[in-house]
C-alpha cells in the first residue's frame, strides 16, 4: 500500500468536494429565495451529504498518518438560472465521475480508501444520474411546467 498515493487523492478530494459544497449550499439558498423550495432543498441536503464525505475523507487521512490540509476554495459563478445551473453541473459531474474511476484504479493496494472512494463514486453516478433525468424531463415537459414542480 501506498500510504502517501492514498492521502494526495483522499485530500485532492476533500478539496474539491469541500468546495463543490459550498457552491450547491449557496446555488440551495439562491433556489429557495426564487420560490424553488424543492430544488433549494436538493441542493442544500446535497451540501450537508457531501461533507459527510468530506468527514470520511479527513478520518481516512488521519488514520493513515497524513496531515489534514485546508486548501483555498477556487472562484465559481453562481447561476440563477436553475435549468442553466443544472447543466453546468452535470459537466462537473461528468468530469467528476471520469476522475474518480481512475482514482479508484490507482487506490485498489489500499482497500479500505478504496472502499470509501467506490462508495463516493456510487454516490457521485446517482447524482449525475438525477441531473441527466431532471435535463430529459425539461426537454419532454418544458421549462415552466418542470419548474414549477420545484416550487
Amino acid at each position: 500500500m501506498d500510504a502517501k498515493k492514498s492521502i494526495e487523492a483522499l485530500q485532492f478530494f476533500a478539496t474539491g468536494l469541500t468546495e463543490g459544497a459550498l457552491v450547491h449550499k449557496l446555488q440551495g439558498q439562491i433556489f429557495k429565495a426564487q420560490g424553488f423550495s424543492k430544488l433549494g432543498e436538493k441542493y442544500i441536503n446535497h451540501f450537508n451529504e457531501e461533507m459527510g464525505w468530506v468527514e470520511k475523507f479527513v478520518e481516512r487521512i488521519i488514520d493513515l498518518g497524513g496531515e489534514v490540509k485546508f486548501e483555498g476554495a477556487k472562484t465559481r459563478p453562481l447561476i440563477t438560472n436553475p435549468v442553466e445551473y443544472i447543466k453546468a453541473d452535470l459537466e462537473i459531474q461528468k468530469a467528476g465521475v471520469d476522475l474518480l474511476y481512475k482514482c479508484c484504479e490507482g487506490l485498489i493496494n489500499d482497500p479500505s480508501t478504496y472502499e470509501i472512494m467506490v462508495d463516493y463514486l456510487k454516490d457521485e453516478e446517482e447524482d449525475l444520474y438525477w441531473s441527466q433525468g431532471a435535463l430529459e424531463m425539461i426537454e419532454c415537459i418544458g421549462q415552466q411546467n418542470w419548474l414549477f414542480t420545484q416550487v
